[in-house]
């Protein structure tokens, strides 16, 4: 085991921050993929409203995904069960970086989006985030498709993670999903 800090001990929890944050960021990500497929699915008149809200809570997710980095990387997490394989501790952690780089990747690519199309990206009305890039179609058409496109492998790394913890809560009946509770 590698020398901890005395602030850094492990535990058969996460600690209460990494818990809040966790769960504040499932809301809020599931929330902002609902809204996103509402979006590409209709041009109702609650469409420029939602996409306006889409935006400031992806800023908003943006904000939280460094906190919850920084609580990653200042927090030591429960150890996996002894009984994983090697391949599923592995794949557990390469999940969890994964999940840890669209969380990244999804408000960053939608920022940069948003500026090659020129748009504003206002974060609830308190102030606008000048644009990244300059305006153009061909980078906006890009940047919309790998968001797109993001956003279909964030739907499956968020599967991939729900049904891992509750194999693990529900099957295994290990520590794992409790820890997160």
């Amino acid at each position: 085991m590698p020398d901890l800090k005395p602030d850094m001990q492990p535990s058969d929890t996460y600690s209460r921050a990494a818990r809040i944050m966790h769960w504040a960021m499932a809301l809020l990500l599931f929330s902002l993929i609902f809204a996103g497929l509402a979006m590409v699915q209709s041009l109702q008149s609650w469409h420029l409203p939602l996409i306006t809200l889409h935006k400031s809570f992806g800023i908003l997710a943006l904000i939280l995904a460094v906190i919850r980095l920084v609580i990653r990387l200042t927090h030591v997490p429960p150890a996996l069960p002894d009984n994983l394989s090697a391949a599923q501790q592995r794949g557990a952690r390469g999940a969890h970086v994964l999940l840890y780089a669209a969380m990244f990747a999804m408000p960053l690519s939608g920022l940069l989006m948003q500026g090659a199309a020129g748009r504003p990206v206002e974060f609830f009305g308190l102030f606008t985030i000048p644009a990244l890039l300059p305006v153009q179609l061909e980078t906006y058409a890009v940047l919309r498709e790998l968001h797109g496109w993001g956003a279909w492998g964030l739907i499956a790394l968020v599967l991939l993670h729900i049904t891992a913890a509750l194999h693990h809560g529900l099957i295994r009946r290990d520590t794992v999903l409790r820890s997160m509770l």
